[in-house]
């Protein structure tokens, strides 16, 4: 499949108007935030403030859509209600440093107690709607939290037994039993409040966000306002936004993509932001950009490939004409789905590649420039990326390698909370940060992503990145779904195992499993082709994400072969 099936650049893109990429100096790009000359910031004043005080007040910020539900709300509105909510949450004792934790679904509620938090100087930490107990304790318990802004169905799942520093708790829905704040009474209570928003400094603390490893707890990431900077550039330059969009990020708040892309740069940019409260559904997706009229969409790897199987001909039942920008985020984005999005949905698919450390996106595919598929892009501008080998020596193009970013830029993390360590653990070569991620840069300056670190595949002594093997698994017509994984060969090291899930219609036999091994030896290469595939019911993924967690096939393979020993 050639690169040239693809929907051609955008000619007419932000970054282009603006002077192109070598026209970002992130000095410059401050400018445009009056506060950080005097070190007096705010990333709410910045996202509702100030659109009011330039006149787009009467803009929709937020169009809320549910199963028939549906809500708009201007920059006003929102300005004002952020402003009494945040009069209500100091009535009550939050001020300038405290964690103020939001648990809520998505909804307009959710956008607007965090952005009233940050309003008074404090630090929110968004959490998933759908985190249990262990999750919500493990958060709030780990910092101390103090505060909590939820609902009733939710606060069910909060053991505030086991959280003795949460001592104040705020309900969006009525009163609870407990001695909750219901939000509708006090709201009602302090509407004639002047509220005055609280400056900071650019380093103060935004946000926390928890980020899980392979061991140990989830690590509390903290950002600083000062991130504004690259999530407004890069919501222009990358998401490509302009004053009159209508934005959609699928993701919740709970995760940094759902705080960074879908509230912070969208209205950074004063855009009209969509909040769909609904589960997942293809046919809800494509009702809500129907409806709603979005022009971009941000998305998961893991959706567009839901709504691939959904068939083709469904798209076309909805008018998605306004459609014009899409992009994809979380996970690396194959191929097959490049092409579908450019044959169905007459759009290319944008990959993009950064992670809750460092705050907003590093690189990308512009709307600009040619995508190759099955690459993550090039840095941004501004963003220095390079491939390094274990002793953080800049590999030669074409060399697998850890992809580092040289650091600082405006979205570095603040801190990992109460743990020096574990940030320091990111800086192993002076200046340079490392992500934990396997790539290869080609001539060009594009990124081919790897696999993680810990599942590089050395066979023979070739180094084999798992995800290029998956990508072309599932390019095989009988290939649904594939991980693959190095297993323990005493000749050679490793070898290349591969977990197939096949699609209806194909039964497992030993000439299709060798038809599949054939064809990713020819399409591939011989070192890179399985040779093991074992045809599975289901891969194990994450809940959220849908990431297939190839450390889960790797541990019961070693458990197989521990049991054969």
């Amino acid at each position: 499949m050639a690169a040239q099936r693809l929907v051609p650049v955008v000619e007419t893109s932000n970054i282009v108007k603006d002077g192109g990429r070598n026209s970002l100096s992130w000095n410059e790009a401050k400018k445009r935030f009056k506060g950080f000359s005097e070190n007096k910031v705010n990333m709410a004043y910045e996202c509702v403030d100030r659109h009011v005080e330039e006149g787009r007040g009467q803009k929709t910020a937020l169009h809320y859509l549910n199963e028939g539900k549906e809500q708009k709300i201007s920059y006003d509105e929102l300005k004002q209600r952020t402003d009494q909510l945040a009069a209500v949450l100091k009535k009550h004792g939050v001020k300038k440093g405290d964690f103020v934790f939001v648990f809520l679904p998505k909804h307009p509620d959710c956008h607007i107690a965090m952005l009233a938090a940050i309003k008074l100087g404090a630090v929110v930490g968004p959490l998933f709607e759908a985190f249990m107990s262990d999750a919500v304790r493990d958060r709030i318990g780990d910092c101390q939290g103090e505060y909590l802004i939820t609902d009733r169905e939710l606060l069910q799942r909060v053991p505030r037994e086991d959280l003795p520093s949460l001592h104040t708790v705020f309900l969006t829905d009525g009163s609870g039993q407990n001695g909750e704040i219901s939000l509708p009474e006090a709201l009602s209570e302090t509407l004639d409040e002047e509220f005055v928003l609280e400056w900071v400094d650019a380093e103060h603390g935004l946000n926390i966000h928890y980020t899980s490893g392979s061991t140990g707890k989830p690590k509390g990431i903290i950002h600083a306002h000062r991130a504004m900077v690259h999530q407004y550039q890069t919501g222009r330059w990358v998401l490509d936004l302009n004053e009159d969009d209508v934005y959609w990020c699928t993701a919740h708040p709970g995760w940094v993509t759902g705080t960074v892309y879908g509230v912070f740069a969208p209205l950074l940019n004063g855009v009209t932001v969509v909040v769909h409260g609904g589960r997942f559904s293809a046919e809800q997706w494509y009702h809500t950009l129907e409806t709603a009229g979005v022009t971009v969409w941000y998305s998961a790897p893991t959706a567009f490939r839901m709504l691939k199987s959904e068939g083709d001909d469904l798209p076309g039942q909805y008018d998605l004409s306004k459609l014009r920008h899409i992009l994809s985020v979380g996970e690396p984005l194959n191929p097959e789905v490049i092409y579908w999005g450019a044959e169905t949905l007459k759009h290319r698919i944008h990959d993009t590649w950064w992670m809750t450390e460092t705050g907003a996106q590093l690189i990308v595919n512009l709307p600009s420039e040619t995508i190759k598929p099955g690459s993550m892009g090039r840095p941004f501008p501004g963003i220095t990326a390079a491939v390094l080998d274990d002793n953080g020596v800049e590999q030669p193009r074409g060399t697998i390698g850890h992809l580092a970013v040289k650091a600082p830029w405006p979205g570095i993390m603040k801190e990992v909370w109460k743990n020096e360590a574990k940030y320091n653990s990111y800086f192993p070569y002076e200046g340079w940060y490392v992500s934990g991620d396997l790539a290869v840069m080609d001539e060009e300056g594009y990124l081919f992503f790897q696999g993680r670190s810990d599942d590089m595949i050395n066979s023979s002594g070739e180094r084999i990145g798992p995800f290029e093997v998956e990508s072309k698994l599932i390019e095989h017509p009988a290939v649904a779904e594939a991980g693959v994984i190095g297993k323990p060969d005493p000749i050679r090291g490793e070898i290349v195992k591969a977990f197939v899930v096949l699609k209806k219609g194909y039964t497992e036999t030993p000439e299709l499993k060798e038809a599949v091994r054939k064809f990713v030896r020819g399409e591939l290469a011989a070192h890179a082709a399985p040779r093991e595939i074992e045809i599975v019911a289901e891969l194990p993924k994450t809940k959220i994400s849908g990431k297939i967690l190839r450390r889960e096939l790797k541990a019961r393979e070693l458990e197989k072969l521990g049991a054969g020993a």
